[in-house]
């Protein structure tokens, strides 16, 4: 979302990392792995950073969450090679989590990073970004 709401120049990590809060190491390896996914360009060195590799249109949030957070699996039954639950076949509350996982999917394959950064200049103010006030 940041490299949406600055699409003009490459961000750099630390700039993330400060208006979100979030920890260098963790964000660097995100944006490892969304360059290697080709979502996002990454540059090497004094002068790096990272942009988006596509328009934001292109980018489908349900697709991404399924890139990037593996099998999805909540509770130890979706997975038939490990379940060792003995109500397999008979409990109602993994169809539940099953149906619920769907529908969760399901909403964010509606919704591109261009939907969720729409509205540049609240976003960039809640972030202390000074180009919403220009």
């Amino acid at each position: 979302m940041f490299c949406a709401l600055h699409p003009d120049r490459l961000v750099r990590v630390e700039d993330v990392s400060s208006a979100y809060g979030i920890s260098k190491a963790h964000l660097l390896k995100a944006a490892r792995q969304l360059g290697q996914l080709g979502y996002l360009e990454n540059h090497r060195g004094r002068a790096g950073g990272i942009r988006l590799a596509m328009a934001p249109s292109k980018i489908v949030i349900g697709e991404v969450v399924r890139h990037t957070e593996g099998n999805l699996e909540l509770v130890e039954c979706f997975n038939s090679d490990t379940n060792t639950c003995p109500l397999i076949g008979v409990c109602k509350l993994s169809n539940l989590f099953r149906t619920g996982l769907r529908a969760f999917l399901a909403e964010l394959d509606k919704v591109t990073l261009e939907d969720i950064a729409s509205d540049r200049r609240k976003l960039l103010l809640r972030l202390g970004g000074m180009e919403a006030r220009t």
